[in-house]
């Protein structure tokens, strides 16, 4: 049987970092340009484990292939976890990158450095053709800078020191941000998840 897996996102920067995050697995990776058109899922979910699942099993469902979607998204203390599930469109639906980070720093004006804490956080839906779903969770502390920094990542990146560094995630090399990332303690704990589905479909 041919392993694939199908992530469910359209957006470039994810698609790279879980094609690097996933190139230890002997799976052939697709996306959403490598199949036939899938309707556009409405992320209207109030939690990052509502919009993953229901992204996932629309995409396995409709593509007839096991599938892997992950809704993410920075919560800060400060703001009493905004934006959260809005994280992407926290400055309008069509924001760019900026435009949220410079609403964020807006708010975060006058917060001191000690209460500037915050938190990314990735879940993972892995669903099969016939609708099973699983969930895995991986989140990164950290603190919110006053002023952006660095030229790698997307989204709030450049606004976000991990937990133990002095730098944002957008100054960290993609193989440290990886091995820290929300996203990679997610997909560490989704692959066992998916050699379990492959194992069993080969037995």
């Amino acid at each position: 049987m041919r392993k694939q897996l199908l992530l469910a996102t359209r957006n470039r920067h994810k698609k790279r970092e879980l094609q690097e995050l996933l190139a230890d697995m002997e799976v052939e990776i697709l996306t959403l340009e490598d199949v036939d058109p899938i309707p556009e899922v409405v992320e209207d979910g109030e939690t990052f484990e509502a919009n993953a699942v229901k992204k996932a099993r629309a995409t396995a469902m409709a593509a007839g292939i096991l599938s892997l979607a992950d809704d993410s998204g920075l919560e800060v203390d400060a703001l009493q976890g905004k934006p959260g599930v809005y994280s992407a469109r926290f400055a309008g639906e069509h924001a760019t990158d900026e435009e949220n980070n410079a609403k964020l720093l807006k708010l975060m004006e006058s917060v001191p450095d000690e209460k500037r804490t915050a938190r990314f956080v990735s879940v993972i839906a892995i669903c099969d053709p016939q609708g099973h779903v699983e969930t895995v969770r991986g989140e990164c502390k950290g603190t919110i800078a006053r002023i952006p920094a660095g030229n790698g990542g997307f989204g709030y990146d450049p606004l976000f020191i991990p937990q133990g560094y002095e730098q944002t995630y957008a100054q960290l090399s993609a193989e440290e941000k990886n091995r820290i990332s929300h996203r990679g303690v997610a997909l560490a704990k989704a692959v066992p998840v998916l050699k379990a589905y492959f194992a069993a479909r080969q037995s």
